[in-house]
Protein backbone atom coordinates (compact mmCIF):
# COMPACT_ATOMS: atom_id res chain seq x y z
CA UNK A 1 0.00 0.00 0.00
CA UNK A 2 1.42 3.28 -0.55
CA UNK A 3 0.42 6.43 1.06
CA UNK A 4 2.06 9.86 0.18
CA UNK A 5 1.77 12.56 2.44
CA UNK A 6 2.69 16.34 1.58
CA UNK A 7 2.32 19.00 4.41
CA UNK A 8 1.86 22.25 2.85
CA UNK A 9 0.19 23.66 5.92
CA UNK A 10 2.91 25.67 7.50
CA UNK A 11 2.34 23.84 10.43
CA UNK A 12 4.91 21.05 11.97
CA UNK A 13 2.96 17.51 12.83
CA UNK A 14 4.16 14.30 12.99
CA UNK A 15 3.38 13.46 9.27
CA UNK A 16 3.96 9.82 10.22
CA UNK A 17 1.57 9.06 12.68
CA UNK A 18 -1.29 10.05 10.12
CA UNK A 19 -0.11 7.72 7.23
CA UNK A 20 0.16 4.98 10.07
CA UNK A 21 -3.43 5.97 11.09
CA UNK A 22 -4.41 5.95 7.38
CA UNK A 23 -2.39 2.48 6.80
CA UNK A 24 -4.14 1.07 9.60
CA UNK A 25 -7.71 2.16 8.53
CA UNK A 26 -7.54 0.93 5.19
CA UNK A 27 -6.04 -2.53 6.77
CA UNK A 28 -9.18 -2.87 9.16
CA UNK A 29 -11.37 -1.97 6.02
CA UNK A 30 -9.91 -4.77 4.15
CA UNK A 31 -8.39 -2.25 1.18
CA UNK A 32 -5.98 -3.73 -1.19
CA UNK A 33 -2.16 -3.50 -0.55
CA UNK A 34 -2.06 -2.33 -4.15
CA UNK A 35 -4.01 0.72 -3.35
CA UNK A 36 -2.86 4.24 -3.77
CA UNK A 37 -3.42 7.47 -1.26
CA UNK A 38 -2.50 11.27 -1.11
CA UNK A 39 -2.80 12.80 2.17
CA UNK A 40 -2.12 16.75 1.60
CA UNK A 41 -2.18 18.74 4.67
CA UNK A 42 -2.92 22.41 3.87
CA UNK A 43 -3.44 26.00 5.59
CA UNK A 44 -6.69 27.61 6.10
CA UNK A 45 -7.27 29.96 2.85
CA UNK A 46 -6.28 26.67 0.86
CA UNK A 47 -8.69 24.51 2.31
CA UNK A 48 -11.68 27.53 2.36
CA UNK A 49 -11.00 27.84 -1.48
CA UNK A 50 -11.38 24.32 -1.85
CA UNK A 51 -14.78 24.02 0.19
CA UNK A 52 -15.59 26.86 -1.45
CA UNK A 53 -14.90 25.39 -5.48
CA UNK A 54 -16.01 21.91 -4.77
CA UNK A 55 -18.61 21.89 -2.31
CA UNK A 56 -20.24 25.70 -2.23
CA UNK A 57 -20.14 26.01 0.63
CA UNK A 58 -18.09 29.59 2.70
CA UNK A 59 -14.90 29.10 4.81
CA UNK A 60 -12.60 26.27 5.67
CA UNK A 61 -13.20 23.15 6.94
CA UNK A 62 -11.24 20.78 8.55
CA UNK A 63 -11.11 17.22 6.29
CA UNK A 64 -12.42 16.97 2.35
CA UNK A 65 -12.07 13.50 0.28
CA UNK A 66 -11.75 13.51 -3.07
CA UNK A 67 -12.14 9.84 -4.37
CA UNK A 68 -10.70 8.63 -8.01
CA UNK A 69 -13.49 7.43 -10.56
CA UNK A 70 -16.38 7.70 -7.78
CA UNK A 71 -18.58 6.73 -9.94
CA UNK A 72 -17.18 4.07 -11.75
CA UNK A 73 -16.87 1.19 -9.06
CA UNK A 74 -18.15 0.26 -5.51
CA UNK A 75 -14.89 0.64 -2.74
CA UNK A 76 -17.08 -1.06 0.14
CA UNK A 77 -15.81 -3.62 1.27
CA UNK A 78 -19.36 -4.96 1.57
CA UNK A 79 -19.75 -3.62 -2.03
CA UNK A 80 -19.11 -6.26 -4.90
CA UNK A 81 -15.54 -5.70 -7.15
CA UNK A 82 -12.47 -4.66 -5.90
CA UNK A 83 -12.94 -1.10 -6.63
CA UNK A 84 -9.64 1.10 -7.93
CA UNK A 85 -6.36 0.94 -6.83
CA UNK A 86 -5.92 4.60 -6.88
CA UNK A 87 -8.13 5.44 -3.72
CA UNK A 88 -8.10 9.55 -4.53
CA UNK A 89 -6.82 12.51 -1.81
CA UNK A 90 -7.35 13.27 1.76
CA UNK A 91 -6.58 16.54 2.20
CA UNK A 92 -6.13 18.15 5.60
CA UNK A 93 -6.33 21.10 7.72
CA UNK A 94 -4.47 21.11 10.69
CA UNK A 95 -5.08 24.75 11.94
CA UNK A 96 -9.11 23.88 11.73
CA UNK A 97 -8.28 20.59 13.49
CA UNK A 98 -6.46 22.55 16.30
CA UNK A 99 -9.31 24.54 17.18
CA UNK A 100 -11.72 21.53 17.10
CA UNK A 101 -9.56 19.36 18.97
CA UNK A 102 -9.81 22.47 21.84
CA UNK A 103 -13.58 22.35 21.58
CA UNK A 104 -13.65 18.42 22.18
CA UNK A 105 -11.12 18.65 24.81
CA UNK A 106 -8.62 16.17 23.46
CA UNK A 107 -4.75 16.87 21.34
CA UNK A 108 -4.59 18.18 17.90
CA UNK A 109 -2.92 15.05 16.91
CA UNK A 110 -6.22 12.99 18.25
CA UNK A 111 -8.24 15.11 15.77
CA UNK A 112 -6.46 14.65 13.14
CA UNK A 113 -6.15 10.99 13.17
CA UNK A 114 -10.08 11.48 13.59
CA UNK A 115 -10.05 13.42 10.55
CA UNK A 116 -7.74 10.89 8.38
CA UNK A 117 -10.04 7.75 8.95
CA UNK A 118 -13.07 10.21 8.72
CA UNK A 119 -11.69 11.12 5.25
CA UNK A 120 -10.43 7.18 4.40
CA UNK A 121 -14.29 5.98 5.05
CA UNK A 122 -15.57 8.94 2.74
CA UNK A 123 -12.67 7.88 -0.26
CA UNK A 124 -14.24 4.17 0.59
CA UNK A 125 -18.31 5.31 0.03
CA UNK A 126 -19.48 6.18 3.38
CA UNK A 127 -21.41 8.97 3.85
CA UNK A 128 -23.20 10.80 6.63
CA UNK A 129 -25.87 12.77 4.79
CA UNK A 130 -28.92 10.61 6.09
CA UNK A 131 -29.32 9.38 10.12
CA UNK A 132 -28.31 6.05 9.34
CA UNK A 133 -25.66 6.26 6.91
CA UNK A 134 -24.48 8.65 10.05
CA UNK A 135 -24.66 5.81 12.63
CA UNK A 136 -22.58 3.25 10.28
CA UNK A 137 -20.48 5.85 9.20
CA UNK A 138 -19.58 7.11 12.61
CA UNK A 139 -20.04 3.41 14.92
CA UNK A 140 -17.48 2.44 11.96
CA UNK A 141 -15.12 5.40 12.32
CA UNK A 142 -14.95 5.30 16.57
CA UNK A 143 -14.49 1.28 16.31
CA UNK A 144 -11.77 1.68 13.93
CA UNK A 145 -10.08 5.30 15.88
CA UNK A 146 -10.60 2.90 19.72
CA UNK A 147 -8.85 -0.23 17.84
CA UNK A 148 -5.34 2.15 16.28
CA UNK A 149 -4.89 4.08 19.91
CA UNK A 150 -5.01 0.70 21.53
CA UNK A 151 -3.01 -0.78 18.83
CA UNK A 152 -0.64 2.11 18.85
CA UNK A 153 -0.38 2.40 22.98
CA UNK A 154 0.18 -0.77 23.10
CA UNK A 155 3.17 -0.74 20.84
CA UNK A 156 4.41 2.31 22.98
CA UNK A 157 4.62 0.31 26.16
CA UNK A 158 6.50 -2.86 23.97
CA UNK A 159 9.05 0.32 22.94
CA UNK A 160 9.54 1.04 26.14
CA UNK A 161 10.12 -2.09 27.65
CA UNK A 162 12.57 -2.94 25.30
CA UNK A 163 14.10 -0.02 25.79
CA UNK A 164 13.99 -0.62 30.05
CA UNK A 165 15.15 -3.94 29.30
CA UNK A 166 18.49 -2.34 26.76
CA UNK A 167 19.32 -0.26 29.88
CA UNK A 168 19.24 -3.07 32.04
CA UNK A 169 21.41 -5.42 30.10
CA UNK A 170 23.30 -2.47 29.21
CA UNK A 171 24.19 -1.41 32.64
CA UNK A 172 24.66 -5.47 33.71
CA UNK A 173 26.71 -5.84 30.49
CA UNK A 174 26.03 -9.92 28.91
CA UNK A 175 29.80 -10.77 29.11
CA UNK A 176 31.46 -8.01 31.36
CA UNK A 177 34.61 -8.76 32.57
CA UNK A 178 33.60 -7.55 36.09
CA UNK A 179 30.31 -9.37 36.76
CA UNK A 180 31.07 -12.72 34.07
CA UNK A 181 28.84 -14.16 31.46
CA UNK A 182 24.97 -13.36 31.85
CA UNK A 183 23.16 -16.16 33.61
CA UNK A 184 21.79 -18.63 31.46
CA UNK A 185 17.96 -19.22 31.20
Amino acid sequence: MTIEIANESGVAVPEATIVSCARFALDKMNVSQLAELSIVLVDLDVMADLHERWMDLPGPTDVMSFPMDEYDSPRRPDSAGAGPELLGDIVLCPSFARDQAKQAGHSTLDELHLLTVHGVLHLLGYDHAEPEEEREMFALQNRILAEFREARDEAEREHAQRNADDKVLGAVGLDDPDTGPAPAK
